[in-house]
C-alpha cells in the first residue's frame, strides 16, 4: 500500500460510521428534536412548552407552563409528531406533555 496516495477520513465520516456500527442514529435523531424544539413548532409553543428528554422507545416528554396550554398541545400532537419527524431518522412516536415546573 502506497501510503503517499491514501488520505485521511474526514471526521464527520469517521463518526457516522461509528453512530451507524454502535446503533446510534437513530437515537441521536431522536435527542435532536430537544435542541431544533423552537424551529420546529414555532415561538409561540416553545414559549410555553420545553423539551426534557426522549426516551430509547421515542417518547418526548415536554414541560408545558399551565394545564390548559398542555391540553391545547395535545390536541395538536399529531400535527407536532408530524413536523418532528419530517427527515428525521430517530422517530419520536408519542409525546408527553406534562404541565408546571417551568421558571
Amino acid at each position: 500500500m502506497d501510503r503517499s496516495s491514501s488520505r485521511p477520513t474526514p471526521l464527520a465520516e469517521v463518526l457516522r460510521s461509528y453512530l451507524r456500527r454502535a446503533g446510534l442514529v437513530r437515537r441521536v435523531g431522536q435527542a435532536s428534536v430537544i435542541e431544533e424544539w423552537g424551529e420546529l413548532v414555532g415561538p409561540q409553543i416553545a414559549q410555553v412548552a420545553i423539551p426534557e428528554s426522549v426516551t430509547a422507545d421515542g417518547v418526548l416528554r415536554v414541560r408545558v407552563t399551565t394545564a390548559p396550554w398542555a391540553a391545547e398541545l395535545q390536541l395538536m400532537t399529531p400535527r407536532i409528531l408530524a413536523r418532528l419527524n419530517t427527515g428525521r431518522s430517530g422517530r419520536i412516536t408519542a409525546i408527553r406533555w406534562m404541565a408546571g415546573g417551568l421558571g
